[in-house]
């Protein structure tokens, strides 16, 4: 070991997550060059060529997978054992995190989350991903790319930490004065209207368990959308109805004049849960980063 400089491998590590060298110096505040020197030692420390180049970044070899999966965990207790010796202070802290929110309330979080650090860690900064299940997610939690999402769906594999936030169910809603809102709404009275939804997702098993009753009407899609904000203008500005999360009604009714359908059956409950990667279990910037998503987020839902 005395012949290997370990400050080389921070440096492979942001290549490999990055997938392009010049997004590796930038996260590393280095140069490309740098970036390509470093590679180039480490090419000759584990005889492979790590790396493969094409026009839009680099690809990890076999060697290189092998590599990464190994010293990865490592390199995060390193810098666990360091931030818990430094400690954290969210006034002067520069840090920055990475946060997806597949729940259609992540572009509302991700304000007031914002808001937030604005008055409590100014030096802080976080990338939001607010994409409907963002892909690989769960890897992206492994490796760090991610600190922490909000979503009704579990993240795929072992060793993630899960707390509920709340817990969501889908109602019928409709628009000022749609004909629905003039009688009870029975089974007979929704099916006789159109309805649209939003395009079923291939992991939503869990939700479509939840919609049980929902189900079994038989009700008549005439439109399918492909994010959960669409349901509401389209349902705001037509005479589709729309299932929208129970979470989100209050909105829907003081920015949109939707009303929900009174009488219509809802949806079992789905909890929302925060996300994380056990490995960030006791880092103190994590645990802060945590603590601001449970506090936002369930301000946001009381509205």
């Amino acid at each position: 070991m005395r012949s290997v400089d370990l400050n080389l491998l921070p440096v492979f590590e942001a290549a490999y997550e990055e997938r392009s060298l010049s997004k590796a110096a930038i996260r590393l505040s280095i140069t490309q060059s740098a970036v390509s020197h470093a590679l180039a030692r480490l090419r000759v420390l584990f005889r492979d060529e790590l790396f493969v180049r094409h026009a839009r970044g680099v690809t990890p070899t076999s060697t290189a997978e092998a590599i990464y999966a190994r010293t990865q965990p490592a390199l995060g207790l390193v810098r666990e054992a360091v931030t818990e010796t430094r400690g954290f202070d969210p006034v002067t802290s520069g840090r920055h995190f990475g946060v997806a929110i597949p729940h259609p309330l992540g572009p509302m979080i991700a304000v007031r989350l914002l808001d937030r650090l604005g008055k409590a860690a100014p030096g802080v900064s976080v990338s939001f991903n607010t994409q409907s299940r963002p892909t690989g997610l769960g890897q992206a939690l492994r490796e760090g790319r991610v600190d922490a999402s909000i979503d009704w769906l579990p993240a795929d594999g072992e060793h993630f930490r899960h707390e509920t936030l709340f817990r969501d169910s889908l109602v019928v809603a409709a628009r000022k004065g749609h004909p629905v809102l003039r009688g009870r709404a029975t089974p007979k009275a929704l099916r006789e209207h159109a309805f649209v939804r939003l395009r079923p997702r291939m992991d939503a098993g869990r939700l479509l368990d939840a919609m049980g009753d929902l189900q079994e009407l038989g009700l008549r899609h005439e439109l399918e959308v492909s994010e959960i904000l669409e349901i509401f203008m389209v349902t705001a500005t037509s005479d589709l109805l729309g299932l929208i999360p129970a979470s989100m009604a209050q909105m829907g009714r003081s920015r949109l004049g939707l009303q929900i359908v009174t009488g219509a059956p809802r949806s079992g409950e789905v909890p929302v849960r925060l996300m994380w990667h056990e490995g960030r279990d006791r880092d103190p910037g994590h645990r802060f980063l945590r603590k601001l998503l449970q506090e936002v987020t369930r301000e946001v839902v009381k509205g």
